[in-house]
């Protein structure tokens, strides 16, 4: 009677027996338990299809993508973290800043030519007397931001008194890992006693004539050139053209790799990161040259008209040119023109693979030129990002350091942080569908009016501060009551970044064959999280100003695990 349970055996509760039924029992329930969690693991390990490509099990790769911030004009948290949101803020190139006394000092020691005194001869912009001047002017100018680099002077065509000069700079209580480059016109006077001093300092970029070259050679305030740092450098000029193959004999001697299909088209932003870095991933896993393709389809959930929207460039939201000195990366339209020339004359081979099961490692000691994965048409199994689920997850890792934001689009965060002279705090406010929905979010509309705001903020931020509001408040009107103790600021106070005589429009509108490009729902969303994110105090909606969960009502303990 083996099979039967220790509870039905005779005498089973007898003292004598007591210990030994007590251990038998213990050990047929475990047994029973393991036995029921290996079936229940396995239906649900069989079964399981994740909605979203973020539910990998890559646990610390999906915390990345998600944001821990709400400031943007979405609610979903739609803006996805790139490269440089990887990198440590306390780099030890952060450190070697310049000091307006290292400046005194250089000015001391230089025995360079004696300035001229006849103040009807032009300032020499490149006078060592004048450049010292300039750089502790601006120092003095600026005193939230740290200063690591000046370029020489430049002289200004037309002007006798007027000279440009470039720096490279970062904000003292910067967060993020990125240097920015300003550069602005100087208005220098000269006496009769031949002093020199400096009368005026324009605004933002308004010295062009030092942003004439791509990488200016930028010295310190010794003189000594300084090397470029591995890190964003926002304010650079773009160069975002697309990579050529040189010539016929290095196109055959290539090896390459295309994904083509799937249905990751006009997904979200995180889905199409997460499955475009898997195949950059393995690429370079297996050495091979990705030929990617530049036209993205924008989301519904980024567009001002809430459709789906194809036809939208790549270098519109990402670092091209970052990406393509980084890895080895072509545009699929020049890549199929070079392999319509050439492919037959040279004899070379493609290796199709149309099952995503198939591993990276098994394509390893392939020598065929091109391997062209090709996904079918039924979701999710079609989607890229499978490609470098199970065994391969150890093996092929997503680059995150190679794809970076656009620095267009960062540019005009910079641009929006220097007119506010990185001096401001910031505050998300969410409101809309969720301010209006009480059964799922019962306080939200009263935690955020200007009455509870101002009553939150009181104690938080400073009275006549600058106030950067990321909302998705329509009706910006609604915080005036905030005028009365903070200067407000929100992102369309600063829409001639963006509109038709700004660089951005003109730089972007060339970029697409000369067609405008909207600044869309994500541009602004991205813009908005970023400028949120360089405020010297940040104020969430949900972790501050009301105690409402994020997601609704008994939702904020899965949140926070």
């Amino acid at each position: 009677m083996s099979g039967r349970s220790a509870f039905s055996r005779t005498g089973g509760f007898r003292p004598e027996n007591l210990g030994q039924n007590a251990v038998s029992l213990i050990g047929s329930i475990g047994f029973s338990v393991l036995v029921i969690g290996v079936v229940v693991f396995t239906i649900i390990a069989a079964t399981y299809e994740p909605e979203d490509p973020l539910f990998h099990p890559s646990d610390k790769i999906t915390t990345f993508l998600t944001s821990n911030s709400n400031a943007t004009l979405k609610s979903d948290d739609s803006i996805v973290k790139t490269g440089e949101d990887f990198m440590a803020a306390n780099q030890t190139a952060f450190a070697g800043f310049i000091n307006i006394a290292d400046v005194e000092t250089s000015e001391n020691d230089s025995d360079g030519n004696q300035l001229d005194c006849d103040t009807n001869i032009p300032i020499d912009c490149k006078d060592p007397e004048v450049f010292h001047l300039m750089m502790k002017a601006t120092m003095e100018k600026f005193k939230d931001i740290h200063f690591y680099k000046f370029g020489k002077p430049v002289i200004v065509e037309g002007s006798s008194s007027s000279c440009d000069m470039a720096w490279r700079y970062r904000p003292k209580d910067g967060k993020a890992a990125a240097f920015y480059k300003d550069y602005r016109r100087f208005v220098i006077e000269k006496s009769g006693n031949c002093s020199v001093s400096v009368m005026g300092i324009g605004e933002y970029h308004s010295g062009v004539n030092a942003r004439k070259r791509k990488r200016p050679g930028f010295r310190n305030s010794s003189g000594g050139k300084v090397d470029d740092f591995a890190l964003p450098v926002v304010g650079e000029a773009v160069n975002d053209s697309l990579p050529v193959v040189e010539s016929e004999n290095v196109f055959k001697e290539g090896h390459y790799l295309v994904y083509s299909g799937g249905g990751d088209r006009c997904k979200s932003m995180n889905h199409f990161l997460w499955s475009f870095l898997c195949a950059l991933g393995e690429a370079q896993y297996l050495n091979r040259t990705l030929v990617m393709d530049l036209t993205l389809c924008l989301s519904s959930v980024y567009t001002l008209s809430g459709q789906n929207e194809e036809g939208k460039d790549f270098r519109f939201y990402f670092d091209f040119e970052h990406l393509k000195e980084a890895a080895s990366v072509l545009d699929q339209v020049q890549f199929w023109a070079d392999w319509g020339k050439w492919y037959k004359k040279n004899g070379l081979k493609l290796h199709l693979v149309e099952d995503f099961r198939v591993t990276p490692m098994k394509l390893l000691d392939l020598k065929d030129t091109l391997i062209m994965r090709k996904f079918g048409t039924v979701e999710p199994d079609n989607y890229w990002y499978g490609v470098c689920e199970g065994e391969t997850e150890s093996v092929v890792q997503r680059p995150w350091n190679l794809l970076w934001k656009s620095k267009r689009l960062m540019e005009i965060v910079s641009a929006v942080a220097s007119r506010l002279n990185w001096d401001y705090d910031a505050i998300h406010i969410e409101r809309g569908d969720k301010a209006r929905n009480k059964e799922v979010w019962p306080n939200l509309e009263k935690d955020t009016s200007p009455s509870s705001i101002l009553s939150t903020l009181q104690d938080k931020i400073e009275q006549g501060r600058n106030l950067y509001i990321a909302t998705n408040e329509p009706e910006v009107s609604f915080f005036n009551p905030l005028k009365d103790k903070y200067k407000p600021h929100f992102l369309d106070e600063f829409k001639d970044l963006w509109d038709e005589s700004s660089e951005w429009y003109s730089e972007t509108t060339k970029l697409n064959g000369g067609n405008p490009v909207e600044f869309d729902g994500y541009m602004r969303a991205s813009v908005d999280t970023e400028v949120f994110l360089r405020g010297k105090k940040q104020i969430e909606t949900f972790n501050d100003l009301t105690n409402d969960c994020r997601d609704g009502i008994g939702t904020c303990n899965v949140a926070a695990s």
